[in-house]
């Protein structure tokens, strides 16, 4: 697939998404044109077609975070989605992770999606959210073992002796927190 057929299929939804995060039509453009650079390098190094589209919304996402970096600007919690692709082909560990995290309590979610998805530091965290750093430490730890948990509770993953989920994803008509 030709940069030009990506673009084609794929440049109005991207410019969608985008301008839902941004708010901005000129900016927008700025970050959809930095994407399709982005992917016109990379589209050769994606091995599996049928993951375009998914891989397509992450470059994205990824460009509008780093228009925020870039800007110094900060980006509320609520308006980058965890979730890029709307429609995911089929049941895997990310729609796990995706309701866990949604059911996360907001004091435990917010410092959690800053840290671990944003990519602040924890101090930068705890200046966003006007918290000590000793509690935005702890809430992220407690974040990360109710995510685990969840695993557990949702797919029926065990953890081994050396602290490692592990187990098999099970079907999403299975799965008690996707389903």
């Amino acid at each position: 697939m030709t940069t030009k057929n990506v673009w084609d299929t794929y440049a109005d939804d991207l410019r969608r998404f985008i301008l839902s995060k941004v708010k901005d039509v000129a900016v927008a453009e700025d970050i959809l044109q930095d994407t399709f650079i982005k992917v016109h390098t990379k589209l050769q190094t994606l091995k599996d077609e049928d993951k375009l589209k998914s891989w397509l919304f992450s470059v994205a996402r990824y460009s509008v975070l780093d228009y925020f970096r870039t800007n110094k600007q900060e980006l509320p919690v609520e308006q980058i989605d965890i979730e890029a692709d709307p429609e995911p082909m089929e049941h895997s560990e990310q729609d796990c992770l995706r309701g866990i995290i949604k059911n996360l309590p907001k004091k435990y979610r917010d410092p959690l999606f800053l840290s671990d998805i944003k990519g602040l530091k924890q101090q930068e965290v705890a200046n966003q959210l006007d918290l000590s750093l000793p509690t935005v430490k702890s809430q992220i730890q407690r974040a990360r073992k109710q995510i685990a948990q969840g695993f557990m509770d949702c797919c029926g993953f065990k953890m081994n002796e050396e602290g490692h989920l592990v187990g098999e994803i099970q079907d999403k008509a299975d799965c008690k927190v996707c389903h």
